[in-house]
């Protein structure tokens, strides 16, 4: 059952809202990794890098401003977000790289 945060009553129900958020949110993620898969497939044959700089940044910005607009520390998402990015490029790297020796 869903409760804000406001109608939480004791921690057992905070740590259960909380335990919610943070499975939706590992599926959300789920859900983001299924793009960089499909980036990578789409980026190998016309040549293009898995790492774009003028994309990172673009993403940091974009993130930056949600953290403003939800009231959020903007560096604290930046720098994970940035850990996030860096994450995505190593796989898209690898895949990348492993479809070329599979040549």
């Amino acid at each position: 059952m869903k409760n804000s945060a406001d109608e939480c009553q004791n921690m057992s129900q905070i740590r259960a809202e909380i335990d919610r958020l943070d499975s939706e949110l590992i599926s959300l993620f789920a859900e983001r990794w299924t793009y960089i898969n499909r980036a990578a497939e789409i980026k190998k044959p016309i040549g293009l890098a898995a790492r774009i700089e003028s994309r990172v940044e673009e993403v940091a910005g974009n993130v930056i401003a949600h953290a403003k607009t939800n009231g959020l520390a903007p560096s604290t998402y930046e720098t994970m977000w940035r850990h996030l990015m860096e994450s995505a490029i190593a796989h898209e790297e690898d895949l990348m790289e492993t479809e070329e020796n599979a040549k």
